[in-house]
């Protein structure tokens, strides 16, 4: 990051369709295991599509007290869990000394739309008496991280991001901006979702945007291959702790990575398709670069959006091509949604999670499903199996519908 105040990343926590916790999903993740399965939290009997990356065996009495758990929408106790697991592997202690000098930022794309739905269908039923006094807060997005500051106590800078599938990756360098300048010394920062609900996968099969591959569920989300035929509803959250380096040290915290770069641009073109060849994504890169003051060669490995739809997946191919040039060809790209799905708002968080994973575990996750090599889509992906290889700088992309980019740059820390 551009300034004098330089931010690390010291605990991670993620609620995946693969799994709930970070070894888990990462085991999971470099074994090509893949969390999507057809969906069980509504009867989908009239829908095109009946598949999703629902996360399984969440128990929120784990993470948080019973008493509070109808205060939430289940967007909002996957921020709480994800929070919690990324608080408890920092070894952060939030305390009167501290707890003013550390924020949240946590986003989410669409916030409580179950919530929504639900007492819609009860406020039909019985009137308006019937609806809950816990109804608006558990609805609204930025209850997220109001939730988690409650339960922890941090009183800094407390905000929510929504920027559709960018949302993840926008809270996490906005944190990191607010810690460079000076304004916290640790944030909470990341994306959560979940809206596998009638109206959203009813909403996203209306616009064609999603995979009707209902009989091999495994097998829909397939981003880059030739025979992709759109993306698959996921839900989770990703949240990592960002401190300023030398608080980090003084405390003696495992540092998983640097974030060292931070880009984000508008396409100004269209409410949901990517501007032509990428050119918005290509100036979000760009912009990441300069910030990280990196040459496009000094990047190893991609954590594409890649989202397993025909324009998003051939765009950011010729985004990437069009920012590294030659060297597009040498470096390493893969899409973890492959095997999560697209977690909306929570994608960018996750996937943050996993780009710093891969520099720390010195492992990076395959494009699983990649079967038939699409001309327009001609790059290294890392097919259907995980690489074991040591590298220092990864980039990790976030493309969302209105045009809102968002790329972040993270390096292996070096004192």
């Amino acid at each position: 990051m551009a300034g004098s105040r330089r931010v690390v990343v010291t605990g991670v926590g993620v609620i995946s369709p693969l799994a709930i916790g970070a070894k888990e999903n990462w085991k999971a993740l470099t074994e090509g295991r893949c969390g999507i399965s057809e969906i069980t939290r509504f009867d989908t009997t009239d829908f095109t599509v009946k598949i999703a990356g629902e996360v399984k065996g969440f128990v929120p009495e784990t993470f948080m007290d019973k008493k509070i758990i109808k205060q939430m929408d289940l967007f909002i106790q996957y921020a709480v869990a994800a929070a919690k697991m990324a608080i408890e592997d920092s070894g952060l202690k939030i305390d009167a000394s501290n707890a003013e000098r550390v924020g949240t930022l946590v986003g989410a794309g669409l916030g409580g739309l179950h919530e929504i739905e639900t007492t819609h269908k009860e406020y039909l039923r019985k009137g308006p008496r019937r609806i809950s006094p816990f109804f608006i807060p558990r609805l609204i997005a930025n209850l997220a991280p109001g939730q988690i500051s409650i339960i922890f106590g941090a009183k800094g800078p407390n905000a929510c991001t929504v920027t559709a599938c960018t949302t993840g990756t926008h809270s996490i360098g906005d944190a990191a901006r607010i810690i460079e300048h000076g304004d916290a010394d640790a944030m909470i920062a990341g994306g959560t979702e979940s809206t596998i609900t009638p109206l959203c996968v009813g909403g996203f099969a209306a616009m064609k945007a999603l995979s009707r591959r209902n009989d091999a569920p495994s097998r829909a989300s397939r981003p880059f291959d030739l025979n992709r035929d759109g993306f698959v509803v996921g839900e989770g959250a990703g949240i990592l702790i960002l401190e300023e380096v030398e608080f980090a040290k003084k405390r003696g915290a495992k540092i998983y990575a640097e974030l060292v770069g931070y880009g984000m641009s508008a396409d100004a073109y269209h409410i949901t398709s990517p501007a032509p060849e990428g050119e918005g994504a290509q100036r979000c890169m760009k912009a990441a670069l300069t910030d990280a003051k990196l040459n496009p060669n000094d990047v190893d490995y991609i954590n594409a959006h890649g989202t397993s739809t025909e324009f998003n997946d051939t765009n950011e191919t010729l985004a990437v091509k069009k920012v590294f040039g030659d060297h597009a060809y040498k470096l390493l790209m893969s899409s973890t949604k492959s095997m999560t799905g697209h977690l909306l708002g929570a994608a960018g968080g996750v996937e943050a999670v996993y780009s710093v994973m891969s520099i720390d575990q010195n492992i990076l996750p395959p494009t699983i499903n990649y079967e038939t090599p699409d001309p327009t889509c001609d790059l290294n992906y890392i097919p259907n199996h995980a690489i074991e290889k040591k590298i220092n700088t990864v980039m990790s992309n976030s493309f969302g519908f209105g045009g809102t980019n968002g790329t972040l740059i993270f390096k292996r820390y070096a004192s």
